[in-house]
């Protein structure tokens, strides 16, 4: 095996990169709506079976429906919970918070969030609340990060 002298990831990993844009349905009649009470999975992606992984980035958008909000100086969100989610988890340091920590568009910080094996990995939002000139008209995330075959499994992948 070909193990990073740096990071010890396999150097034939794999790269994911999900994202997704939602212009929400405010009067709630159709999908996606975020009314209070209710969440929406930004981004998603399944680890195979077998294969392990690592979160090394996420990204949040945001619009308010208010017309002086698109000013990327907007980061609080209030009445609104961001989760990471493993396997329907929260993962630590990730577990709720309600503000723009990785704007979209900009490079934002790397997270290096370990992936157990056949993780599934889920960046959500959910309403807890929010009224006036905090809801929102568009929200988007992205999940970007590497997987691996995890040799515990039975060796190489994909053996004949």
């Amino acid at each position: 095996m070909n193990i990073c002298a740096i990071c010890g990831i396999p150097q034939d990993a794999g790269f994911f990169d999900e994202s997704n844009i939602f212009k929400l349905d405010l009067e709630g009649k159709r999908d996606p709506s975020l009314n209070p009470g209710q969440e929406l999975v930004l981004a998603r992606y399944e680890l195979h079976r077998n294969y392990c992984g690592i979160l090394m980035y996420f990204a949040q958008f945001i619009q308010f429906t208010k017309k002086d909000a698109e000013n990327r100086s907007e980061v609080q969100t209030p009445g609104y919970q961001w989760q990471i989610r493993c396997n329907g988890q929260p993962r630590d340091p990730y577990l709720g918070f309600d503000h723009i920590i990785n704007p979209w568009g900009l490079s934002g910080f790397p997270v290096y969030l370990r992936l157990e094996e056949g993780c599934v990995l889920e960046f959500v939002i959910r309403n807890m609340g929010a009224s006036g000139d905090h809801v929102l008209s568009k929200v988007g995330g992205r999940i970007l990060g590497r997987y691996w075959y995890n040799n515990i499994y039975g060796g190489l992948p994909n053996r004949l």
